[in-house]
């Protein structure tokens, strides 16, 4: 036996004792590789398929439920932003009503105190114009008294200095028929 594997190992080594050519293309030789080769690969799926592909499955399948539970909650999140938003412009518009409501009232209240100072001033304005004209009144009669009194007195003095004797009754009759027109 020890005699076949020298003429085995012999034909792909030349009489110096090195290789003739690359050992892994020596036809010779062939039949060992692909025999290691098959329980290599053997191996080598028996450990993917039991150890790493299971862990690798788990894993993807752990990704793909938290990527599915995180798409349900950012929905939900979603619909509760939305209907956050909805009852922040409902209570905006009814703020606005409020404020609208407010103002108005507070116009309204304004108004009724403008009338009711708008009324007093009035009441002011009339009585003071009323007494104004009693003063104006008093002061035409009073200035229509001392006209006649003035009047009268100088008629008096014209008609003794013209040389004429001046009779009371006679001038101050002449000055009351000139003043009523």
């Amino acid at each position: 036996m020890a005699t076949e594997t020298n003429d085995f190992v012999s034909s792909c080594i030349d009489a110096g004792g090195s290789a003739v050519g690359m050992p892994q293309l020596c036809g010779e030789w062939m039949g060992n590789q692909i025999f290691w080769l098959v329980v290599t690969l053997v191996v080598i799926f028996l450990i993917l398929s039991r150890v790493a592909l299971p862990r690798i499955g788990a894993i993807l399948a752990e990704r793909q439920g938290t990527i599915t539970n995180d798409i349900a909650a950012a929905e939900d999140l979603k619909a509760k932003a939305v209907e956050a938003e909805e009852l922040y412009n409902k209570a905006l518009a009814d703020a606005r009503a409020e404020a609208q409501r407010i103002a108005a009232e507070a116009r309204a209240e304004i108004q009724v105190g403008l009338d009711e100072a708008i009324a007093k001033a009035d009441a002011e304005i009339a009585a003071k114009t009323a007494e104004s004209e009693k003063a104006i009144a008093d002061i035409r009669a009073g200035a229509l008294d001392s006209i006649k009194v003035v009047a009268t007195d100088t008629a008096g003095e014209i008609v003794t200095a013209l040389g004429g004797a001046a009779d009371e009754a006679g001038v101050a009759k002449a000055v009351q028929a000139r003043v009523k027109g």
